[in-house]
């Protein structure tokens, strides 16, 4: 297994740093004149001038307490600290169905499905602020149950297109590639949802909890939660 840890940053002025270990990566957007702070103008602003948002964080993995588990702990506890507003979704744990493709919504109404996405994830979603997709790396992408999740965004595309996104995600393997195709799809994503990514952590080489209990990773997304 390469025990390289790998920080990718954009190019916004941050450095590059490589350290010993699994494997870290947390990679922003390169949106050069835009900045965590300069682009959540739509959210709330406290009394202290830090902005208040609505976060929905989707997790996808049938883990209670695995790896992309313990990341989404860490973010949500780093951005309760700022006193934004969370909702998680365990797509894992609650009862949803895939996208029939029927179009009954027509992209701009309720889905046919009466199921946790329609009833639950939804009136949540189309108030976010900000979506976080965590997911353990499974054949080199996301798992089937945030797939599920995310083809169901369907029934409301315009709605949630526009809005702020994070990806994190947790591998065994440790090759420089690892994340390759996983981070090609989010981009697309975000492209095509016009969503502005405001960063990922890639957990790389960590395939157990108390691996990744012994690298950075979960400090990064308590970070990555307390900046916003």
């Amino acid at each position: 297994m390469n025990r390289r840890d790998f920080l990718k940053v954009s190019g916004t002025g941050m450095l590059t740093l490589f350290l010993s270990g699994c494997g870290l990566s947390m990679l922003n957007n390169d949106k050069p004149a835009q900045s965590n702070m300069a682009t959540t103008e739509a959210a709330t602003i406290s009394e202290g001038g830090k902005q208040k948002m609505k976060i929905v964080v989707l997790a996808g993995s049938p883990h209670r307490r695995g790896t992309s588990a313990l990341l989404a702990d860490k973010f949500i506890e780093g951005a309760q600290s700022g006193g934004h507003e969370i909702f998680r979704f365990n797509a894992a744990f609650e009862d949803i169905h895939p996208c029939q493709g029927c179009d009954v919504c027509g992209m701009n109404g309720h889905c046919v499905q009466k199921d946790a996405i329609e009833n639950e994830l939804m009136p949540h979603l189309l108030a976010a602020d900000l979506i976080v997709l965590i997911t353990p790396l499974y054949y080199y992408g996301m798992s089937a149950q945030l797939k599920t999740v995310i083809d169901r965004f369907y029934s409301h595309s315009g709605a949630i297109s526009g809005k702020r996104s994070m990806l994190m995600a947790t591998a065994y393997n440790s090759a420089d590639w690892t994340m390759e195709a996983l981070v090609h799809h989010y981009e697309t994503l975000v492209r095509y949802m016009r969503w502005q990514d405001m960063g990922k952590v890639l957990a790389v080489g960590c395939g157990s909890r108390s691996v990744i209990e012994g690298t950075a990773f979960p400090q990064q997304a308590y970070e990555l939660g307390r900046s916003l």
